[in-house]
């Protein structure tokens, strides 16, 4: 079937005018569909509801950064970052195309208040951290980078995409054969996992921390004073711990957003916390924290179907996990 896919281009604007016609020009070449705030400028609340339902519709999600923060927010984020953390939010692939070495980029096109070039470098280390990136110096460049990167996205990470609706109509018999053959393949994955389960129900875990010990967490932010990354961290009860994150699992969020809820909400108890921004969570401790939580039995982590036709991990709280939530968190009546 011959598939398209609608790609949200995402950067500042008047610095990369050159460089988002390039990538413009290389999608529709291509035979996919560029989207971008040029079409519809981010100038208040009600437009930015209208890039979030585009951004919605959209497989793939490429960002261009360049030497400037942009035009920010009333919460003092740009626009830019905004349309990245939501698309991440959402599940999108992003594909990241950061210059090489912003720093030498002329005067014209880089950030000149020092507040911003602070949360640039904060937004340009978060870009950077586990996920397709490609650098690059020179505008020419950009068309064959994005080339590779988008057809090597499409091949590991296959999105709903569009196809003409009488191409639709010939592949709907083979299209339904598919989907039940992949929705019968994770029944019974479901129920092998259920199975397993129930066959270790009785077992219990020896010695393992519970409600009332404590654990130190930590992680790293952008430090507004020195403008460098540095580390946080502070100390805790497990039941405290789980506390902070547990109202935001009634929701049923996905890994991505329980990671950066519990990093801020973990921050905030830091020292750390009146001098730094854009908090993330130590990597191998938030899955620390998942494991012990599942392990409790407050948690429940299962691996299913996004809105989006893919596949992601998903938070929820058992029976237990609520009850201990409740007691946590209510307020009670002063004796």
């Amino acid at each position: 079937m011959d598939k398209r896919y609608q790609v949200f281009v995402s950067s500042t604007y008047t610095d990369l005018v050159e460089e988002r016609r390039l990538v413009t020009e290389t999608l529709i070449k291509m035979g996919h569909i560029p989207a971008g705030m040029e079409l519809f400028p981010a100038a208040d609340e009600k437009q930015w509801e209208y890039i979030k339902r585009v951004i919605d519709d959209c497989d793939y999600y490429v960002l261009i950064l360049g030497g400037r923060y942009g035009t920010t927010t009333s919460d003092g984020i740009s626009y830019t970052e905004k349309e990245f953390d939501y698309a991440v939010s959402k599940g999108i692939s992003v594909i990241a195309l950061p210059h090489k070495n912003p720093e030498k980029l002329s005067f014209e096109n880089s950030e000149k208040d020092p507040g911003l070039r602070g949360k640039l470098e904060a937004f340009r280390e978060k870009v950077l951290q586990d996920r397709l990136i490609d650098f690059w110096i020179k505008p020419a460049e950009l068309p064959g980078k994005l080339a590779l990167a988008l057809q090597t996205m499409i091949n590991t990470h296959p999105a709903v995409g569009w196809v003409r609706a009488d191409a639709a109509a010939n592949e709907d018999v083979l299209s339904e054969i598919h989907l039940l053959r992949k929705e019968k393949a994770e029944l019974e994955e479901r129920v092998k996992t259920l199975s397993i389960a129930q066959s270790n129900s009785s077992y219990v875990y020896e010695d393992i921390a519970g409600l009332d010990d404590t654990v130190q967490v930590f992680g790293k932010y952008h430090d507004t004073i020195s403008r460098r990354s540095s580390v946080w961290s502070t100390q805790l009860s497990w039941g405290d711990a789980f506390a902070l994150i547990a109202p935001h699992l009634m929701e049923r969020p996905n890994d991505t957003i329980v990671k950066n809820k519990i990093g801020t909400a973990l921050f905030w108890k830091s020292k750390q916390a009146s001098q730094g921004i854009n908090p993330v969570i130590n990597e191998e401790l938030f899955k620390t924290l998942s494991l012990q939580f599942k392990a409790l039995g407050l948690v429940t982590i299962e691996y299913l179907k996004t809105t989006k036709g893919g596949m992601a991990l998903f938070w929820g709280l058992t029976q237990a996990g609520e009850e201990t939530m409740y007691d946590r968190r209510i307020v009670r009546k002063e004796s």
